[in-house]
């Protein structure tokens, strides 16, 4: 009886091993692309959130990180607005006309 119980057990792992570790590695070759696909999205994400910029200047920023990657994100947070907004050019007029 032990000896069956060896060989069962024995059986198990040189069956079950090599199944498990083909599941790990499954789930590393799907989970690793999707993760460098979020990190490199994830640039594009925080400026179409952002309030920073608006418009065509918002999606020139977005075509700059596709094309120059982190390069444009770190200019982005170091330069953008390129432009002032209207609102802004025009805050100091409120107080005289409400």
């Amino acid at each position: 009886m032990k000896i069956l119980t060896v060989l069962l057990v024995l059986l198990l792992v040189v069956i079950g091993l090599p199944l498990l570790a083909s599941a790990v590695w499954a789930v590393f070759a799907v989970a690793l692309p999707l993760g460098f696909l979020v990190i490199w999205l994830l640039p594009i994400l925080i400026i179409l959130c952002s309030d920073r910029t608006t418009g065509g200047e918002k999606l020139a920023w977005m075509l700059a990180i596709v094309f120059f990657s982190w390069f444009a994100w770190i200019f982005y947070f170091l330069l953008a607005p390129l432009k002032p907004r209207a609102e802004r050019r025009y805050d100091r007029y409120r107080s005289y006309y409400g």
